[in-house]
């Protein structure tokens, strides 16, 4: 990562790191768990899983993506205390997604719900979703603005829940295979929609910030119409990123995952859905046998290199590749036409989405 990045990522990981501390102390506690007098090791357990994947790195993209667009929007670093809603989010729904699809790493290491047990880490995965709206709570602000974005995190959680629930339904159901169309929506809410939360969350505290006192003056207004226009390339970004991740995973692997382990889940990936596109019954039954296998026997069975090298003759990864990428590149072009307070955050916003190609 360029190091104008990496001096981005550093400010998001201080206040990340402040959020999940390793030894909380009495500031702490007053902020997370006001009027309640408890010794910090009976939290260890609700903490130790989010500081341990959370240790472990990432590209903390979509944080750095909302950052960002608030500085272009010129609202400078308004948005850098509220990230966390961003970030421990994205953790939270990983710990609950390794445990949901019994994945066996993350990040390199065991999945956290194999170290600290499933009951340990549902539960404290779900603490990682509200923790950070302390950051609102405690964010100046009026009533009404505050609102906003309890709205904003409100309506984008329920999407992404919605999201996983349909990526699981369709992996516990060998025999289902959802239409492109319906993959698409998958993956709008379910990863997608994270991004929008992110790019948003950058635009309204930008729109706030020069609401109640302006650095500058902007020649532009932050209105419906850019909100949109803002969402939607986010969310091409988000499903893009998902669907070269899916790629990677069956190429080459993805760093800190097993290669093959989607074939050993059963996703229905886009290279997947490509794949059946011709030929549909012999292919799906050729799939359904190599998923069965893979499930039953893990990543080292030979149907998993053989369904990769079909995937991969059948041009449905170089396919899905391209598609992934025109997504990201349309994001990347709709941010660099963003109305720009800060030019040099314009450059790297739209630079971003060439990072994550």
């Amino acid at each position: 990562m360029d190091k104008e990045y990496i001096a981005e990522a550093e400010k998001i990981e201080a206040l990340l790191r402040e959020f999940l501390p390793a030894v909380p102390g009495e500031e702490w506690f007053g902020r997370i768990f006001p009027r309640l007098d408890i010794r910090s090791e009976l939290t260890e357990s609700l903490l130790e899983p989010g500081r341990d994947l959370f240790s472990r790195g990432g590209k903390r993209w979509r944080p750095i993506m909302a950052h960002l667009v608030c500085r272009v929007l010129g609202g400078g670093d308004a948005v850098l205390s509220l990230l966390p809603m961003v970030e421990f989010c994205h953790t939270a729904s990983l710990i609950h997604d390794d445990l949901e699809d019994s994945s066996g790493q993350r990040r390199g290491k065991p999945a956290v719900h194999l170290i600290y047990g499933a009951d340990t880490a549902i539960n404290a995965g779900a603490f990682l979703y509200f923790l950070p709206l302390t950051a609102l709570e405690h964010w100046k602000a009026d009533a009404e603005d505050r609102n906003r974005l309890w709205q904003l995190w409100g309506e984008h959680m329920r999407f992404l829940h919605l999201g996983q629930s349909m990526d699981i339904a369709w992996h516990r159901d060998p025999a289902y295979f959802p239409s492109l169309e319906d993959y698409m929506l998958m993956s709008s809410l379910k990863t997608g929609c994270l991004a929008r939360f992110a790019a948003l969350l950058g635009a309204e505290t930008a729109r706030i910030s020069l609401k109640n006192s302006p650095p500058q003056k902007p020649s532009f207004e932050i209105n419906e119409g850019l909100l949109a226009s803002l969402g939607a390339a986010a969310q091409r970004l988000g499903i893009g990123f998902q669907i070269l991740d899916d790629v990677k995973n069956l190429v080459s692997g993805i760093k800190g995952k097993e290669r093959g382990d989607d074939v050993v889940e059963g996703k229905k990936s886009l290279p997947v859905l490509l794949f059946i596109q011709t030929d549909t019954a012999e292919r799906t039954a050729f799939v359904q046998h190599c998923f069965k296998a893979a499930g039953e026997g893990g990543v080292n069975v030979p149907e998993v290199e053989e369904f990769i090298t079909a995937l991969t003759e059948a041009g449905a990864l170089a396919e899905a590749q391209k598609q992934g990428r025109n997504l990201i590149s349309e994001a990347g072009a709709a941010f660099s036409a963003l109305p720009a307070v800060d030019k040099e955050a314009g450059r790297l916003l739209t630079s971003l989405t060439e990072l994550l190609q």
